[in-house]
């Protein structure tokens, strides 16, 4: 029991806390509960794709291996099929009608991949030590991964000029923080393990910075949806 409460908490108290930070419109508790599942989902076939893709990286010298298993086989893997479900979940759902729900939806897709994941990583171990760490390290990660990820879709979704770089922006940034984040605790060098904890921080204080910053566009821009976009979207709005 102790160590399901261990593997649950840290996504549950995540979520908590980003869904509070919408200061102007809260989400429905339904839609937030489908990225979660959505997310707990596609991490079935990630492992399938992993575990294919990882025999490539089978003989390559212990740095480039790191490499290739950190930005390929985990970040480019597990990134993009959150962006997959995260689309899935949102771009025409006319409750994204702010930039702030993108790292809203994004980061219930990512904290429901971590917990599968997590309960993977702490039962397999049956050690409240990977629990704790993974507690304060890996599920954050997801978390700031997918705050990135909500980050540049809430701005693709209301630009009317740049919405492609922003789209682009939502996969290649998440994958690259994921895929440092992965090589430096791969690699086992001594200075990029040392090196990992100032990284965390930034994660930490960028993904912070990111939610301020869309949330004071939120507040001082409520309700900005761009419809001329998505048509569909103005005409499901005007028959609710």
């Amino acid at each position: 029991m102790y160590l399901l409460l261990l593997a649950l908490a840290p996504a549950v108290i995540l979520m908590i806390y980003v869904y509070f930070r919408d200061k102007y419109e809260k989400e429905p508790i339904g839609l937030i509960l489908k990225g979660i599942v959505l997310g707990a989902i596609f991490i079935f076939p990630v492992g399938l794709i992993e575990n294919y893709i990882s025999q490539f990286g089978v003989g390559l010298e212990k740095i480039p291996k790191a490499a290739y298993d950190g930005f390929i086989v985990a970040g480019a893997t597990e990134e993009a099929f959150k962006y997959l479900a995260v689309f899935i979940l949102i771009w025409r759902n006319r409750n994204f009608n702010e930039k702030f729900d993108g790292i809203v939806y994004a980061v219930s897709v990512s904290l429901g991949f971590a917990i599968i994941e997590n309960l993977f990583y702490v039962f397999s171990h049956n050690s409240l030590q990977v629990g704790m760490l993974r507690a304060f390290t890996a599920v954050p990660g997801h978390a700031v991964f997918g705050i990135a990820m909500g980050f540049y879709l809430g701005l693709a979704r209301f630009s009317k000029t740049e919405r492609f770089k922003w789209m682009l922006l939502a996969f290649v940034v998440p994958w690259l923080l994921h895929g440092i984040y992965d090589f430096m605790l791969m690699s086992g060098h001594p200075v990029l393990l040392l090196a990992f904890f100032p990284f965390l921080y930034y994660l930490y204080r960028n993904g912070l910075k990111r939610m301020k910053e869309l949330n004071e566009d939120s507040i001082f821009n409520p309700i900005n949806i761009d419809f001329s976009a998505h048509p569909e979207d103005e005409n499901k709005q005007q028959s609710s």
